[in-house]
């Protein structure tokens, strides 16, 4: 509830200020800022309506297309693209796991610092680096999953580093998953597809500003 009497403004440390000793450009930026911020709360409104709208009917399509073949399809659904009739347009609806590694993760770095430290002096001694590289932390004190994963494809027979292997496979805990929507457009006559953004930082806006040279 707004309990601010009328000629004053709050702010940011909750002080109440009289409007007459509040600076015009400050009342100006004031006004700047509340304008652009509603206009973001209105667009992000829709786009939450349209994210919404769109899996529905994603999804209601899907189960629409699987009853053309008496299939019932249960569960979450998996990666789908849908292309227009005249294939200008597609739409991707992706879905990303988000994995965690648990406590075998640390016994398959015991097992490869083994296997690792006895193969520093010999042709092998490049896996130190990428060992130390995977499992290096970011600032946030997380292990990357997929740099981590990455060493599976490494062809090592050394029996401690297929076991580090398969402790790594057994550590993978799906701990999420989230769905996006993508919407791409056919760049001409081409194969190829350029994104039509749904993100403010992605949408491209020419600068029409008269530029001047020094």
């Amino acid at each position: 509830m707004n309990n601010i009497p009328e000629g004053f403004r709050k702010d940011a440390k909750g002080h109440l200020v009289p409007e007459v000793l509040i600076k015009p450009i400050d009342l100006a930026r004031d006004q700047l800022v509340s304008e652009l911020v509603g206009h973001a709360k209105a667009v992000s409104a829709s786009l939450a309506k349209f994210k919404v709208a769109a899996f529905g009917d994603i999804k209601a399509f899907v189960e629409m297309s699987a009853e053309q073949y008496k299939a019932t399809i249960g569960g979450k659904k998996g990666n789908v693209t849908l292309f227009s009739f005249d294939g200008q347009f597609k739409i991707v609806h992706a879905v990303q796991d988000s994995i965690k590694f648990d406590e075998r993760l640390q016994a398959a770095r015991v097992l490869i610092d083994e296997c690792a430290a006895e193969w520093t002096q010999d042709a092998r001694s490049e896996v130190r680096v990428l060992v130390n590289e995977a499992f290096r932390t970011d600032k946030a004190g997380e292990i990357s999953t997929g740099r981590v994963l990455s060493l599976r494809r490494l062809e090592i027979q050394d029996e401690r580093w297929q076991r580090a292997m398969t402790a790594i496979g057994e550590a993978v805990q799906v701990v999420g998953s989230k769905s996006y929507i993508r919407v791409y457009e056919r760049i001409g006559e081409s194969d190829q597809y350029a994104p039509i953004p749904l993100d403010i930082a992605s949408i491209f806006v020419a600068d029409t500003a008269p530029q001047t040279l020094h």
